[in-house]
């Protein structure tokens, strides 16, 4: 059982405010992943929740047991570092098995489970070997084996995959998904790559400069993103944002003006909005070819031909410097060439001028309705 609770959990260094008021529930095998741009707490926070940071304010709960004031082994947690922290005269075998002796575990029961961990991470061959025979994936499973034989009620990873290459961290996401189905763990994962936390979480905690932004299932956050910074965190290329002004609002949506060109979106209006700025948002693979709602003439700067997409970026004036459209792969487009684009109103997301986010009333499948919650609920 690793259920985790902060309450208003907040971090100093001097005068200066980390995190500010963090609370959040972590349920019981849940796979939760901490994500933000670097330097909004999230690696902190993990360190607090691990007793490796002290806690200025607030609390910090590990099954209903306030552990503020409990040295890090005593909280019944692990902890995988982006670094590994292997020993390197040491073999896979001692590596794994190091805490199990700092325990003065019985030699038989200590071989069991180092064994078991091997067998798991697939290091059955490798026991005997050292760190540096071992590929950086090995490495790191050899890692998670140490913190696996403790057998902890939370699991929790600091940007783990980061010191390894594009194709072994698309492998060590897969590994970990499976671990975590296989072990019905509780697991906090930090990391800044967006990409990681859609493919791994049951549930997203975004953080902004010490204070959680959004919290929901990876498609929830895309689909329905809270706020602008959100909206433009989530996402791969990231969510366009173009300004407009509101015309009329009704039961049907807000109608927005933008270039001359009026659209309305389907979105839950407000009282006082008409006349006022605002955001709109389009995601580059909800852009087309040809015409839309609301059509632009973009000439590309660069064009990247990823095979399946071809993803373009082009200036829209002083507003958008990197306005981008993931087009499919064989469109015929090229650099410094003028070509048509539409956007539907369907497809967009509206921001107030405070960033706030309105209520999309896009009607979406019982499928994606299903989607939408984390898998552990």
């Amino acid at each position: 059982m690793g259920q985790l609770q902060l309450n208003k959990v907040q971090k100093f260094y001097g005068d200066y405010e980390v995190l500010k008021g963090v609370e959040l529930d972590v349920r019981d095998g849940e796979f939760v992943v901490f994500v933000g741009p670097s330097g909004c707490g999230k690696s902190t926070l993990l360190r607090m929740i691990a007793g490796l940071d002290a806690t200025s304010k607030g609390d910090i709960i590990i099954n209903g047991v306030r552990v503020n004031d409990l040295p890090p082994v005593k909280r019944g947690i692990a902890m995988v570092f982006q670094s590994y922290a292997l020993y390197p005269h040491m073999t896979v075998f001692e590596n794994i098995a190091f805490p199990l002796r700092v325990e003065r575990m019985e030699e038989e029961k200590l071989k069991a489970k180092v064994e078991n961990a091997a067998r798991i991470l697939h290091l059955e061959t490798r026991l005997q070997q050292k760190p540096g025979m071992l590929s950086g994936g090995q490495r790191q499973r050899v890692a998670i084996g140490r913190a696996i034989v403790r057998e902890p009620k939370i699991f929790l990873f600091d940007e783990p995959l980061s010191n390894l290459d594009a194709a072994l961290r698309a492998d060590m996401r897969i590994e970990l998904a499976k671990l975590h189905r296989q072990l019905k763990a509780t697991m906090i994962y930090v990391t800044h790559d967006q990409v990681e936390a859609m493919t791994m979480a049951d549930r997203i905690v975004v953080l902004d400069a010490g204070n959680i932004s959004q919290t929901g299932a990876p498609l929830e956050l895309y689909h329905k993103p809270a706020n602008q910074f959100v909206a433009g965190f989530i996402g791969n290329p990231k969510m366009n944002f173009l300004p407009v002004t509101c015309m009329s609002a009704s039961e049907a949506g807000a109608t927005v003006d933008y270039r001359g060109q009026t659209a309305t979106l389907p979105v839950k209006p407000r009282d006082g909005m008409v006349g006022k700025m605002m955001t709109l948002g389009i995601r580059p693979e909800h852009i087309q070819l040809g015409s839309g709602e609301i059509s632009l003439t973009v000439t590309p700067s660069v064009i990247e031909r990823l095979g399946a997409n071809t993803v373009a970026y082009a200036a829209l004036g002083s507003e958008t410097e990197n306005f981008c459209a993931m087009l499919p792969g064989s469109v015929g487009i090229r650099a410094d060439a003028p070509v048509a684009v539409g956007i539907n109103a369907a497809d967009c997301h509206l921001f107030d001028a405070e960033g706030i986010a309105f209520e999309r009333r896009v009607e979406l499948t019982d499928i994606d309705m299903n989607l939408l919650a984390p898998a552990t609920a």
